[in-house]
């Protein structure tokens, strides 16, 4: 049996677990989620706790049992305490700018990069080289986030791009000239 997927889920005062069948709703303070299962994966609730159980012992469900499981968890933190992500623009000229849903990167390209905000995050610019993303659900925040920094990813040898506040860039020495010893 999978040790990640045999582990009850705990859900805090607040948050509310309702299984219908495959179906899996979450309410919290933050707002809520909705999960479906995978056909052979059951859920019970009792008490605060919920347990995932699967049917067979096949490959796939045992694979699942244990993904189901994190993905829960997930959800309950995400309706409890949310998730965000930050990151950072380096480089001179560098900027975001936030028009509705969409956010504009000026990031050393001759045209100005578009990423697009899906329902149920919320992106936020405390000033224009700092990006801060959140939402409810960890797959969206992150995707979200991997998105703008894939429109410029740090550079090694001046570290100018868009990276998360934690990120270190491994810096690599320029070219130098054999002869003068110069760079």
């Amino acid at each position: 049996m999978s040790r990640i997927g045999k582990a009850p889920v705990e859900f805090p005062k607040g948050v509310e677990v309702q299984v219908k069948g495959q179906d899996i709703t979450c309410k919290g303070p933050k707002g809520s989620l909705n999960m479906q299962l995978m056909t052979g994966i059951s859920a019970t609730v009792a008490g605060n706790k919920v347990t995932l159980a699967r049917d067979a012992d096949t490959k796939i469900l045992r694979a699942m049992h244990g993904t189901s499981r994190a993905l829960l968890s997930n959800m309950v933190e995400g309706v409890n305490q949310g998730f965000s992500k930050r990151l950072e623009i380096v480089g001179v000229g560098y900027k975001a700018v936030l028009q509705g849903k969409k956010l504009n990167l000026d990031v050393g390209f001759a045209n100005t990069i578009e990423v697009m905000i899906p329902d149920g995050v919320n992106v936020k610019l405390p000033d224009p080289t700092h990006v801060e993303v959140s939402g409810l659900n960890k797959q969206m925040v992150g995707q979200v986030a991997a998105d703008i920094r894939r429109a410029r990813k740090p550079e090694p040898y001046k570290g100018k791009g868009v990276r998360y506040i934690d990120e270190i860039v491994r810096r690599k020495a320029g070219k130098s000239n054999a002869a003068t010893g110069k760079k």
